[in-house]
């Protein structure tokens, strides 16, 4: 890039820039320090070196956590991803009607627009243990339960299904955009080949969608290690960590038990996971190979 360009798209990527280093980057590197420090509730920057790493290796929750953190991740990745396209599909290749497609999406729109807490309070309504609980109000007429404490029994499941709603809810937003922007053509030279609909999506469709899929499984992978907002409201980790995630373990230790350098510790584990499997996902999908030029012309 030739300087005279680089100072026409400076005024562009400067902002960007500035954002990504302000609050990416920095902080980073705020967080590295302080995971080799002894930091607590009097905020002493008191360096024991690998410490907090080694406490890391033995804490006896940590394999609790990371084990609730690949089961919550890889369940609600292929839940979110998997729901977000069949329900793409059939609100804009199997119902004609555009009008009636566009007021479904809409809907499911709603649980990624709702801020987070009245979604969380929203849910701990319909899941209330008692017999006022929507849920429980229903189970009651039609089959005659007794009420049930579903959070406390089923932490898990309940936190997949809530992050499926709004993984699902951005993926129904990239598919059907997708999929809008598929050539017709190519989809009535199949009807006229004799093939059916389920040979045109596998055969036609997710060929041409293979990378808003990818985007999905990355950007959906790399966000549910982070994120912990509605776990953190919904369960707050219970109960006895059964919906404990290595994130929202990160932040009860640094906020709830003032351990700010474990918690920084944990941190920066994260962060080196998170790119550990970037890495991974950009062997596995070849995004090198994919971004190479045709070898077919200009």
């Amino acid at each position: 890039m030739r300087a005279k360009d680089l100072c026409g798209y400076s005024p562009f990527l400067g902002p960007f820039f500035f954002l990504v280093v302000a609050f990416f980057f920095i902080p980073v590197i705020l967080i590295g320090v302080i995971s080799f420090t002894g930091m607590d509730a009097g905020l002493q920057w008191n360096f024991v070196k690998l410490t907090q790493y080694q406490k890391l290796l033995s804490d006896r929750i940590v394999f609790r956590v990371l084990q609730n953190t690949l089961i919550y991740v890889s369940c609600t990745l292929i839940t979110s991803v998997g729901s977000g396209f069949l329900i793409a599909l059939l609100t804009t290749y199997f119902i004609e009607n555009e009008n009636i497609g566009v007021f479904f999406r809409a809907i499911w729109l709603l649980p990624r627009i709702t801020p987070t807490v009245v979604y969380a309070l929203l849910i701990l309504w319909i899941l209330d243990p008692t017999e006022s609980g929507l849920l429980n109000t229903y189970t009651k007429a039609l089959f005659n339960a007794p009420p049930q404490n579903w959070v406390l029994d089923y932490p898990m499941v309940v936190i997949v299904l809530l992050s499926t709603l709004t993984g699902a809810s951005y993926a129904v937003v990239i598919f059907s955009s997708s999929l809008k922007a598929v050539p017709r053509d190519y989809i009535w030279a199949a009807a006229v080949d004799g093939a059916s609909r389920l040979k045109t999506i596998y055969y036609i469709l997710m060929p041409i969608l293979k990378w808003p899929i990818m985007f999905m499984i990355i950007w959906q992978t790399l966000s549910l290690f982070t994120t912990y907002e509605l776990i953190f409201l919904v369960t707050d980790g219970g109960p006895f960590f059964k919906s404990e995630t290595w994130s929202l373990y990160a932040y009860h230790t640094a906020f709830r038990y003032f351990e700010f350098g474990y918690g920084a510790a944990l941190g920066m584990s994260l962060v080196v996971a998170g790119i550990v499997v970037s890495f991974l996902l950009w062997r596995l999908f070849r995004f090198k190979k994919m971004m190479e030029p045709s070898k077919g012309g200009d």
